[in-house]
């Protein structure tokens, strides 16, 4: 048996139906919805992350067949495989670009907001947390798949949690008009996390902006403010 085979046959062992049905109506995958058609075992996620955990060496031909799964949380399992091994401090930095590069090759198969919002911080952030080059950013920004259009902007908070802040500051301007409701939590987010190490950043950010984000942007960028100030903003959304 592979170790592909063996991790899958231990999640399914786990995964139980109720868990299942709840996940799959959370992660909105009905007809018409972001997540349509997505298939899930029902795990916890810290019972996936222990399995990755276990299984922190599989090979990139094994990923590769559990990032292709139709299983969500086989491929969540993957992800945190890549994690896991990017993170430790044995891996070496030449094998962080290939965690890299990989990754970025199946960005596709990261295809809902867990899968992005657990994996490409450590991966695409971490990576890219030293290199001045950070056009990957921008390239899967101006793409048309929701999910590297994510993985673009939450990326960014590695950047922020080490207190540079340009590149998310860029892409919250650049995903302002984005039409999804998942891209308005995701630019709103970042930009509260820049103001809880930065409050100045985000309020002048605010000031020139406010007006034109979206309306969830704006509440979760505004959530750690004093409420006469979350007035204001909230009006200048309003205006």
């Amino acid at each position: 048996m592979s170790t592909s085979e063996q991790i899958i046959a231990t999640l399914r062992q786990i995964g139980t139906p109720e868990k299942a049905a709840h996940l799959s109506k959370f992660f909105k995958t009905g007809k018409g919805e972001y997540g349509e058609g997505d298939c899930f075992l029902g795990i916890p996620v810290p019972e996936t992350r222990r399995v990755a955990k276990a299984h922190v060496d599989t090979s990139f031909e094994d990923l590769h067949i559990l990032l292709e799964s139709p299983w969500h949380e086989v491929r969540l399992c993957a992800l945190l495989i890549l994690v896991e091994r990017f993170k430790r401090k044995k891996t070496s930095e030449v094998e962080r670009e290939e965690i890299y590069h990989f990754y970025l090759k199946h960005t596709k198969r990261c295809n809902n907001w867990d899968l992005v919002d657990l994996s490409c911080p450590t991966i695409v952030g971490g990576y890219l947390l030293n290199h001045t080059d950070r056009s990957t950013l921008y390239r899967l920004a101006e793409g048309p798949l929701l999910w590297e259009q994510r993985i673009a902007m939450v990326s960014t908070y590695t950047f922020i949690y080490n207190r540079q802040f340009d590149d998310a500051i860029r892409l919250a301007k650049h995903f302002m008009t984005h039409q999804h409701d998942l891209m308005h939590k995701a630019v709103g987010w970042m930009l509260r996390e820049i103001g809880k190490r930065e409050r100045p950043v985000l309020s002048a950010f605010l000031e020139e902006y406010a007006s034109r984000l979206p309306r969830t942007a704006l509440r979760y960028a505004i959530e750690h403010y004093p409420e006469e100030m979350r007035k204001r903003y909230l009006k200048m959304g309003k205006e």
